[in-house]
């Protein structure tokens, strides 16, 4: 499915002036379109070729890229939430590139979400593509559907970790990646 500009332009006017917000004048006439050319770019990750080489030395410690920012969109109120996310794995016979690691979290980022099916969507994905002998996912984020809206709880953050393979079952692999996750 392609995306539609003309119909998501002609749905915000209209969900504006249901809310009589009305884009008549010359500072809110062109806020149709470019919201939806935003929510149109909020949910379109850049596409980008899977990296990986022979893991010919056989290294089998832990590769760990933390602080990767992201945004995202509350699939409840379609509102922004964003953070950082920590992101690693114990190889087995590839290795990824390590821009890679940052891809893979906008490429599941970039959609309407809840970040508990983020986590483990960038997490099994990695299992998948890779076979390593573990993966985990950290990711700490502030959703703005709590902190400018209901409770307010302004500052929040949630923490969510999904932990496969060698993470999950041993537990000193598993201390070590949180160890290194947090800094």
């Amino acid at each position: 499915m392609t995306m539609d500009l003309v119909a998501a332009e002609k749905a915000a006017r209209d969900f504006l002036s249901a809310l009589d917000i009305f884009t008549d004048d010359e500072t809110m006439s062109e806020t149709p379109r470019r919201m939806a050319k935003a929510y149109a770019e909020f949910f379109t990750p850049r596409p980008f070729d899977l990296t990986t080489f022979p893991n010919d030395d056989n290294y089998d410690e832990l590769v760990v890229a933390r602080d990767i920012p992201f945004h995202s969109v509350c699939e409840h109120h379609l509102l922004p939430f964003h953070g950082r996310a920590a992101v690693g794995y114990l190889p087995r016979g590839r290795i990824l590139g390590l821009s890679k690691l940052a891809r893979v979290v906008e490429k599941f980022a970039l959609r309407p979400q809840v970040q508990e099916r983020l986590t483990k969507q960038i997490a099994d994905w990695l299992q998948i593509q890779l076979d390593p002998k573990g993966v985990g996912v950290v990711i700490e984020a502030e959703h703005t559907c709590m902190t400018l809206r209901g409770v307010q709880a302004i500052g929040s953050t949630t923490v969510t970790s999904t932990m496969l393979g060698r993470l999950r079952s041993d537990p000193r692999s598993r201390q070590e990646f949180l160890s290194v996750a947090r800094h």
